[in-house]
């Protein structure tokens, strides 16, 4: 066993001496947030457009019962889910647009791709 330190171990070392100052309030840590998830949010969002969980998840491609728990609160979008929840709430015709006529009859414009 040997008592030099790895560039990892220095890595990791670094990492937790800024840790340790945040806690104790001495540095602050960058930060960036997508967008906000909470299921309140995503309710309102799906009232906003009137349109049952069904409806919605058809509509854009999402799984209902996925949907149900982001309303729940059990569970949190991921981040591709959160990107495509932001633009539904900005500008939900972009997203029936991209995603095509064929939308409806469960096939995208990907499945013509071949």
């Amino acid at each position: 066993m040997t008592n030099e330190r790895t560039a990892l171990g220095r890595e990791i070392e670094t990492a937790l001496g800024e840790v340790l100052a945040h806690v104790r309030g001495e540095a602050a840590l960058s930060h960036r947030i997508v967008d906000d998830p909470a299921a309140e949010r995503i309710v309102a969002l799906r009232k906003r457009l009137r349109l049952s969980r069904q409806k919605f998840a058809d509509r854009f491609g999402l799984d209902v019962r996925a949907i149900q728990e982001w309303e729940q609160g059990r569970r949190v979008p991921d981040r591709a889910a959160r990107v495509l929840l932001t633009v539904i709430d900005r500008n939900p015709e972009a997203v029936i647009r991209a995603l095509g006529e064929d939308r409806s009859e469960g096939r995208g414009d990907l499945s013509r791709a071949s």
